[in-house]
């Protein structure tokens, strides 16, 4: 954070809790961070010249008399290749004891995607596990949840995903973890040699609860500075989102706000939203998928917290202990990922295209006269999965053979049906729209 030359220092609180302060003060925006009695702090509410902060570490040992200094921009994170293999701290300071990032300083937090330069997720995102990979296919760009109650191994759950998942950069986002999951996560990212595609902001237990807050935001900054910079797919774990909720409600419930169901803040929906819209494919390649975690009390899916996030995500993953083999599975039937048919619609397509095209070679050999085999092995070659192209086409050549494109078919093998010209019908003529920005802010 930069410091300034001239300073305005305020030594006069109006008000004390637990969570937050307020006093009067001038010239100071939303999220701005500020230093209470020597503790980090950020604005949450303003109304008029009074201004209240909510502070990270907690109010105890601030007195009415306490110096606050506002420093005049929101919190920030850099960012560079750097960023990989290092384990930081709420606010985006390394905590292995490593050297500082040097890089671009980017705001977190900021606005999502603009829909315009969005494109339909269908890419398959493969995690090894066959309750998801079979059955409720995930793909980039996808937001999706796992519903779990707490004395699942979720987080087990979750390293294995971020080890298995063919992804450029795995980020995770730990809120609430305790010691034994943060070494838990550390020692499994180190075994299996993937800490350079790894980039971790962590709070434990010992943290206190309202730093929380930063965690999902320090962890999606990073996620677009590569999807969007780099072009990379990134993943992005964040556990457990309870535990997020549970924060915001301190702080709600410290600034005297009326509690919504169960005791959660108003502005559940809208909090949970602003992280999960950040999932998004781009056009450039990059994509953040969005895996994240959410503890269920008592296995009550009613409650505010999993309720508000089954409206935004697409999809949700229950994880179930199974009395028959004692293991952890992914419940068959109370599980759904609402994107799965976009990747399965996509390969069937292709798959079909080059089968037609396999169909009509074999009913009308006589385009080859040679006997040659072009027209089968460009459709064996297209798109048809091992599996079934090692059945399909025993006589292709499958590991010499380049990928080719359906173009390599000739039209007159039938493979194709040609569309009936359209007469009689004007076009009307699009005018060349400028292009809209990347990022958005929403007025």
């Amino acid at each position: 954070m930069t410091t300034r030359a001239f300073q305005k220092i305020y030594t006069k609180i109006e008000n004390i809790t637990k969570a937050t302060v307020t006093l009067r003060a001038e010239g100071v925006g939303n999220d701005e961070l500020a230093t209470v009695g020597g503790k980090l702090a950020q604005v949450v509410k303003i109304m008029g010249d009074q201004v209240t902060l909510q502070v990270f570490a907690g109010t105890e040992g601030i007195t009415t008399d306490s110096e606050v200094i506002f420093h005049g921009e929101p919190p920030k994170l850099r960012v560079s290749d750097n960023l990989a293999g290092r384990f930081f701290n709420a606010y985006g300071e390394p905590i292995e004891g490593g050297e500082q990032i040097e890089g671009e300083a980017r705001e977190i937090g900021g606005p999502t995607v603009n829909p315009f330069r969005r494109i339909q997720p269908s890419e398959l995102i493969a995690t090894g596990i066959a309750g998801i990979d079979l059955n409720n296919t995930i793909v980039t760009g996808q937001k999706i949840p796992f519903f779990a109650d707490p004395d699942q191994p979720y987080n087990a759950v979750m390293a294995n995903v971020a080890l298995r998942a063919k992804a450029d950069k795995i980020i995770l986002g730990g809120m609430g973890l305790s010691n034994d999951d943060f070494l838990y996560f550390k020692q499994v990212f180190e075994n299996a040699g993937a800490l350079d595609r790894i980039v971790s902001f962590v709070n434990t237990t010992e943290n206190p609860p309202v730093e929380r807050l930063l965690v999902p935001d320090m962890a999606l900054t990073a996620a677009e500075y590569f999807a969007v910079d780099k072009g990379e797919k990134v993943l992005v774990l964040l556990t457990d989102m309870t535990l997020y909720a549970d924060a915001l409600a301190i702080v709600s419930n410290r600034m005297d706000q009326i509690p919504s169901k169960d005791s959660m803040p108003g502005s559940l929906y809208s909090d949970l939203a602003k992280i999960y819209e950040k999932a998004v494919q781009l056009p450039n390649g990059g994509s953040i998928t969005i895996i994240a975690v959410t503890t269920l009390s008592g296995g009550d899916i009613t409650h505010a917290i999993p309720d508000n996030t089954g409206y935004i995500t697409e999809g949700q993953l229950f994880l179930r202990n199974d009395s028959d083999t004692g293991k952890v599975i992914v419940d068959p039937f109370r599980s759904l990922s609402r994107l799965k048919l976009a990747s399965l619609k996509q390969q069937t397509l292709r798959t079909l295209t080059a089968v037609s095209a396999l169909y009509a070679h074999q009913l009308r050999p006589e385009i080859e006269p040679d006997g040659s085999s072009g027209i089968a092995n460009a459709a064996c070659s297209f798109v048809i999965p091992h599996q079934v192209r090692e059945q399909a086409c025993p006589r292709a050549p499958h590991g010499a053979a380049k990928e080719r494109s359906v173009s390599a078919i000739p039209k007159e093998s039938g493979a194709f049906l040609e569309r009936p010209k359209r007469t009689g019908v004007k076009r009307r003529v699009k005018t060349k729209r400028p292009e809209p920005a990347l990022f958005e802010r929403s007025e």
